[in-house]
């Protein structure tokens, strides 16, 4: 070849929020590549919030980016040499890449793109791991049914407004929780929930989500946790269901905050709280994204983007996506 590749690694571990200068910026030289593996340009980058997890030395269900390796995520991007039968140079293709601009790696993984039928950043939103996230969650989780009032908090984000559409899509009244008034409109006028509100300028969280939501709460689809989540135990409806996609609001804590004791709430609501990983339904991911290919395709999914230019600026994009700066996804255009 050879290849210059920039990466971006991980130069400390940060202590609450993150700051650019817990990154750096590296070059290496890429070796050509052997038997199943393909060598890639990236175009497109993807933040998200379970990287910052991914900084902390600690066990989690995914091993810590350990300090000075390549910041983990997916990404889109061309083939440009190839020894695997899957691909060939020219081929657009999506997977976990890492923050770079360059990369040599097995082809295993990687999944071919048409970028005749959406811009090559699309993959990383609705029919890539957003979607399939919000799928999952919604679907095999919380299981909704056609008329069930569906709240959902962190609305905006990537995998919040894919959720609140496939929720609508489904039948059922959509009320999301945002943080600004813009993202509040965008859901309603654009994305057609049923209804929702700012809880940066919400001083009761409860009484805001009663009010918005009558006949109670049948699935909480959580993104944030904390005091937003406190706040919903109160009104579970009998055999609600909750899907814990995220904590954003506890990621940069330092110390655990200490919360009100609501265990009892799934008792007397025979309600269910669960986790989930996108991952644990890898078997499945191909008939999901055909489903969510479908919705986009015929309009039933609105995707929104937010982009920052060039690979240096990535750090930044984390950031202000771990702020709540962005409406719909965040990503980061590395080249064109």
């Amino acid at each position: 070849m050879p290849i210059e590749a920039r990466e971006i690694v991980l130069a400390a571990r940060p202590a609450g929020w993150p700051s650019e200068s817990d990154f750096r910026i590296e070059s290496r030289t890429l070796a050509d590549p052997t038997d199943g593996e393909i060598a890639i340009e990236v175009t497109h980058l993807s933040v998200d919030p379970y990287m910052r997890s991914r900084m902390r030395d600690a066990a989690s269900y995914a091993a810590p980016v350990q300090l000075g390796e390549k910041m983990t995520g997916a990404g889109v991007g061309r083939v440009f040499a190839s020894r695997s039968p899957r691909f060939q140079p020219g081929d657009w293709v999506q997977g976990v890449t890492g923050w770079c601009s360059h990369l040599v790696t097995e082809a295993r993984g990687f999944r071919k793109l048409d970028p005749s039928a959406s811009p090559g950043s699309t993959a990383l939103g609705v029919p890539g791991m957003t979607g399939l996230t919000a799928y999952f969650g919604l679907l095999d989780v919380g299981k909704p049914k056609s008329g069930e009032t569906v709240l959902i908090s962190g609305a905006a984000g990537a995998v919040g407004s894919v959720a609140g559409q496939i929720a609508r899509i489904q039948g059922c009244r959509t009320v999301g929780i945002a943080g600004s008034d813009e993202k509040v409109a965008w859901l309603v006028e654009e994305l057609g929930f049923g209804a929702a509100f700012n809880y940066k300028t919400t001083a009761d969280y409860r009484a805001r989500i009663s009010e918005l939501c009558p006949n109670g709460v049948d699935i909480y689809f959580d993104n944030v946790g904390g005091e937003i989540t406190d706040a919903v135990f109160p009104l579970l409806n009998v055999h609600a269901r909750m899907p814990v996609c995220g904590q954003i609001s506890q990621y940069n804590n330092e110390e655990q905050e200490m919360g009100p004791r609501l265990l009892w709430y799934l008792i007397t609501k025979r309600a269910r709280v669960e986790g989930f990983l996108v991952t644990d339904y890898a078997e499945r991911f191909r008939e999901a994204l055909a489903q969510l290919t479908g919705w986009y395709r015929e309009g039933r999914l609105v995707h929104r983007e937010e982009i920052e230019h060039g690979l240096e600026n990535t750090p930044r994009a984390f950031l202000e996506m771990m702020r709540g700066r962005n409406t719909g996804k965040m990503i980061v255009k590395v080249a064109d």
